[in-house]
């Protein structure tokens, strides 16, 4: 393993160990999701601070606010942690969440959907932007009404975003889709056709260099899920790395985290999820580069990242993919917790 990355995999395991301190009573899924945030950007966590952004999304929030819902609380936190000025960012995607409620339901979707674009659009969010957020949304609904969900309200403003017109976008999409469903799980193939949707190339090259890579992983020994855990695997099948490349890095990073605790499980689902972090920590050592911008979103990427924002590339995409389509039930907390929690604005 090359030095850069295994460093990347140490980082990964701190990282989600201090997440871990701070918010004891999440789901693990979270506390990987929320580490990799730290990666993406080259820091690392520290738990006291991560508390303290928890206490500023709660003392910014009314007390039934979804900012303080335990399915993204940490999540905003650890994004909140990365910033100079959080209470200003929290103020931001406070105001973005509320003109967002205008045109779609005030889930925690919506609220995740407030912190990216407070992060990455490079231009204010305008009544114009989330009516074309909503008018894409409603093309999802009406080609695939029971696939389409809350979530997806996420995708469709980022790719409101993206410089191409909704007949390209859902054109495209529906043309992924297409092409997907026929390997993959109708709710995986919908995802992932949404991140491709985003990027250059035509449906067919980018669809096929899905299940190019996905094939490769297979004959490597890797039991990547055909499910959820495809979009992240589309979107790092963008890169223009050689496939054989992409391979060897998952399987060596797969094989690390095999020997971590939390992973060392053995059942397919366990592996699957291994193998989404592997190509989750392979992704980010690509963050920061001009590759990235070429690849990862392509020349869309840029409407949404300014040149000087090219290293949270890998941020947007991990949370994207990782969390809004992986969001797990909240876990019971005891009562001393509860009361930090539920306990009103100063």
């Amino acid at each position: 393993m090359k030095p850069e990355l295994e460093k990347l995999c140490q980082d990964f395991i701190s990282n989600r160990d201090a997440v871990k301190k701070a918010f004891r009573w999440e789901n693990d899924a979270l506390h990987t999701v929320c580490a990799n945030t730290f990666c993406a950007r080259g820091e690392t966590a520290d738990a006291e601070r991560l508390k303290e952004c928890r206490r500023i999304i709660r003392d910014s929030t009314g007390f039934l606010s979804k900012f303080r819902s335990k399915k993204v609380r940490s999540i905003l936190a650890a994004m909140l942690f990365l910033e100079d000025k959080p209470e200003d960012r929290m103020t931001q995607a406070n105001e973005y969440f509320h003109l967002l409620k205008r045109q779609f339901k005030g889930t925690e979707y919506l609220v995740l959907t407030a912190f990216l674009l407070a992060d990455l659009a490079d231009q204010a969010l305008t009544e114009e932007a989330i009516l074309r957020g909503k008018e894409i949304y409603a093309r999802m609904n009406r080609q695939h009404r029971i696939l389409t969900d809350k979530t997806d309200s996420v995708f469709a403003m980022l790719m409101a975003f993206s410089g191409k017109t909704a007949d390209e976008l859902t054109g495209e999409t529906e043309a992924c889709y297409q092409a997907l469903k026929k390997r993959f799980s109708a709710g995986g193939a919908q995802t992932a056709a949404q991140v491709l949707s985003m990027a250059g190339g035509t449906p067919e090259e980018k669809t096929l260099r899905v299940t190019d890579l996905y094939d490769a992983l297979h004959e490597a020994g890797i039991k990547y899920g055909h499910s959820s855990e495809l979009a992240p695997l589309a979107a790092l099948s963008l890169a223009v790395t050689p496939l054989s490349v992409l391979t060897e890095e998952i399987k060596e990073v797969d094989e690390f985290l095999e020997a971590q605790k939390g992973f060392r499980g053995s059942k397919e689902s366990e592996r699957a999820q291994r193998a989404m972090c592997a190509v989750m920590i392979v992704s980010d050592q690509y963050a920061g580069t001009e590759q990235v911008n070429i690849t990862v979103m392509t020349n869309t990427i840029d409407m949404l990242i300014a040149k000087k924002q090219a290293s949270r590339i890998s941020l947007f995409m991990n949370l994207l993919q990782f969390a809004v389509k992986l969001l797990p039930e909240e876990k019971e907390q005891p009562e001393e917790e509860r009361k930090e929690d539920d306990a009103p604005a100063k």
